[in-house]
């Protein structure tokens, strides 16, 4: 029977959670980089033992872990995340130009076919990608080539935390920076555009035909349509249909359009997944009721997913990077909260259990599919 790994990281250590493909029963690991904001981990889709973290500290800085056993033990890898040649200036909140300063990796991105090639996503934006199993780090530099004195950070920085492979084009890439906007490559790095399009940022931008500067939150595919995405923006579910070259709205009867993730059904390529919350300012789920919406028809409609979720009293977020999806039939949904609970479905959404919860506030989940 197939199994299941499910990856979490917290603002005070790194968890691993394992179930048989029932997914009715959990067992929890000790906690892994206890005391460290581990912001992202994930495995290698050709070798799933192989398993790269991104643990970071305001006091110790920046590092990335490399597991070659599921988890069980952990080695310290390469660690030097350098800008190649002067990164120049960027756009501040005040409006003036400030200095590039790396400061910690946001996401990871496994190759799809070799477990030694692995990408990081950081902050102030920027690529990078290791051969060598994350021992050494080169900055895909012509990413900053595309108005970066325009980009300016989110709230919580301006951090590059999505990297999306098309799994039918290896020299295809998505990337999204908070706050610059959705950008992708057609030659493996070597160039790249603005994909953003049909994006409306009424608030942030003074300018309705800006190519870059939005503050996009999140962006997924299905491996069976890549030219196909779904966007999780700042206000605004939006999807591109070629490739980013031009996003549509599908708020649609949403409750609001704000939020952080999105994902997609693993075998319907139709069926989304967000986590509305209340507002930009007020990061929690409307009426506190914590309520996951699915549409089935692509973004045309949704409903709202509440049984096994709180539906009083609850008062937390999903962050951009805490939503994931199995590949077992039934297809298994899963998502971490700011409260320290790891909630899990076993059936695409119609029902939901909590897997933990008691954890550190979330801020990643990924999930393996074993067999």
């Amino acid at each position: 029977m197939s199994s299941v790994r499910v990856l979490v990281g917290t603002k005070k250590g790194a968890f691993i959670l394992t179930s048989d493909g029932k997914r009715d029963k959990w067992t929890v690991s000790e906690p892994h980089f206890t005391g460290w904001e581990i912001y992202h981990m994930k495995g290698s889709p050709v070798n799933p033992n192989r398993i790269y973290a991104s643990q970071t500290s305001g006091w110790f800085g920046q590092k990335i872990q490399r597991s070659d056993d599921g988890g069980k033990t952990w080695e310290p890898v390469g660690s030097e995340f350098a800008y190649d040649g002067t990164p120049g200036n960027h756009l501040w909140y005040d409006g003036t130009q400030h200095p590039w300063e790396f400061k910690r990796i946001w996401h990871l991105e496994p190759s799809l076919t070799d477990p030694d090639k692995v990408y990081a996503g950081g902050e102030d934006a920027a690529l990078w990608h290791s051969a060598d199993g994350g021992q050494s780090w080169q900055e895909i530099s012509a990413l900053r080539a595309v108005k970066p004195n325009l980009w300016m950070p989110g709230a919580g920085g301006m951090g590059l935390h999505t990297i999306v492979l098309d799994p039918t084009n290896p020299n295809r890439i998505y990337i999204a920076i908070s706050s610059a906007g959705a950008f992708r490559t057609d030659d493996g790095g070597k160039s790249w555009k603005a994909i953003n399009k049909g994006l409306k940022s009424l608030y942030e931008l003074p300018d309705p035909d800006a190519d870059v500067g939005h503050c996009v939150h999140r962006i997924a595919i299905h491996p069976s349509r890549p030219d196909v995405l779904y966007m999780q923006k700042h206000w605004d579910v939006m999807r591109s249909d070629n490739a980013g070259d031009m996003w549509n709205e599908v708020s649609d009867n949403l409750p609001t359009d704000f939020g952080f993730p999105i994902d997609v059904h693993a075998h319907e390529p139709e069926t989304i997944y967000v986590v509305p919350i209340k507002s930009d300012s007020e990061h929690f789920p409307p009426d506190g009721k914590l309520r996951v919406y699915r549409s089935k028809t692509g973004g045309n409609d949704w409903e709202g997913l509440t049984k096994g979720l709180p539906q009083k009293d609850c008062y937390v977020n999903v962050l951009r990077d805490a939503m994931a999806v199995d590949s077992l039939d039934k297809c298994g949904v899963y998502f971490g909260t700011t409260g320290g609970q790891v909630y899990a479905s076993a059936d695409g959404g119609d029902s939901w259990n909590a897997i933990v919860r008691d954890l550190p506030a979330v801020l990643s989940v990924e999930v393996q599919t074993l067999s």
